[in-house]
């Protein structure tokens, strides 16, 4: 018998099993205003979104920048406040969480930032820095000091490296800096927002593979946070495509990567860097003109106006979430229209072959 609480922190009684994703997320949407010259108008920064993360495993959530990414990931920080569906957090109610909840989740959920040196305070030493949400939860003296040099281990950098200042070190160390923060309360999940965009490609290795190890190790969630979809497949346990504040398709890495359904996923896996020479690269998938603003966002498939092979019933309706395969689900109606839907289209459903051309 577990705990679930309710908005405003008011717990009460729920039963929870293994079998429970660590974090469910249901029809989430977030929006916030802005000023212009028409007056106040209202984001739909992320519209109607849906998840879960299993325990121990990674979620990599991919899209270009002003998808709605960073702003999902801060969400279930509570950073930013829900407008519409609702999270859980080991079968508890996290969606309105009063600031003392959220106190007291911190502890279990953290974040990575995406720029470790600008989330650093360079006058503080990095013992300070790992140390103090130590601090913050009471501990201090030899036991504070232990459980830093004990961090220092778990990300691979030497103990004296505590007595130095950030400035001092490389952009892949810094970030192992903030992983080591990000672990001090020992938290069952980790928000990484982007956290090796900024690094060279061999240093973005090494990390992916020190986060790899810790979760084996420790047995955290993360929500892995990323524009390139070469990088989340490393890392990855499942694959969500976001497009202008809507997944378009999620599922199994080794089922999206192997037939990735929707004409966006097909376009992001095209630009992706490959670095064998002796593999043949896919033909590049090149969308139509510029992302749509997020205030003003197109009717239907918000991706039908970038799509090469929209038809009529793309402008008009949203496509529902579809099953492709076992753990796999895309939203197009020209990919996978729903079976049980009359689709009123001015050609058939097309397949797309590899290369994203229709068939």
């Amino acid at each position: 018998m577990g705990v679930l609480l309710e908005p405003g922190g008011i717990v009460s009684a729920v039963e929870q099993s293994d079998s429970m994703p660590l974090l469910r997320v249901d029809d989430l949407s977030v929006a916030y205003s802005v000023r212009g010259r028409g007056g106040k108008r209202t984001v739909s920064a992320v519209d109607h979104v849906s998840f879960d993360i299993a325990r121990a495993q990674t979620l990599g959530l991919v899209g270009e920048s002003g998808c709605g990414k960073t702003t999902t990931g801060r969400t279930l920080l509570g950073r930013i406040p829900v407008a519409g569906g609702r999270m859980w957090f080991d079968g508890k109610d996290i969606t309105h969480l009063d600031r003392r909840g959220w106190r007291r989740l911190h502890s279990e959920i953290q974040l990575i930032f995406q720029s470790p040196y600008s989330s650093m305070n360079p006058r503080m030493t990095v013992s300070e820095i790992i140390g103090e949400p130590l601090m913050m939860h009471g501990m201090k003296g030899d036991r504070l000091q232990a459980r830093v040099d004990e961090l220092l281990d778990l990300v691979r950098l030497p103990r004296s490296a505590g007595r130095r200042y950030p400035h001092a070190f490389s952009g892949g160390q810094r970030q192992r800096v903030v992983i080591a923060r990000a672990l001090a309360l020992s938290p069952r999940f980790v928000v990484a927002d982007e956290p090796v965009s900024a690094l060279d490609v061999s240093i973005q290795a090494q990390v992916i593979a020190l986060m790899m190890e810790l979760q084996r190790d420790l047995g955290m969630s993360y929500l892995f946070v990323a524009h390139n979809l070469a990088v989340v497949r490393h890392i990855a346990d499942r694959v969500a495509v976001m497009y202008l504040g809507n997944i378009v398709e999620i599922g199994d890495k080794a089922s999206l990567y192997a037939n990735p359904t929707h004409p966006y996923t097909r376009s992001l896996l095209s630009a992706a860097p490959i670095p064998d020479p002796a593999v043949k690269r896919p033909q590049r998938i090149m969308l139509k003109g510029d992302p749509p603003s997020p205030i003003d966002p197109p009717t239907g498939c918000r991706f039908h106006t970038r799509c090469a092979h929209a038809v009529e019933q793309c402008a008009v309706d949203r496509p529902p979430m579809v099953s492709v395969d076992t753990d796999h689900l895309v939203a197009c109606w020209v990919t996978a229209p729903p079976s049980d839907q009359p689709v009123n289209l001015r050609t058939k459903p097309q397949q797309l072959t590899p290369e994203g051309v229709p068939s």
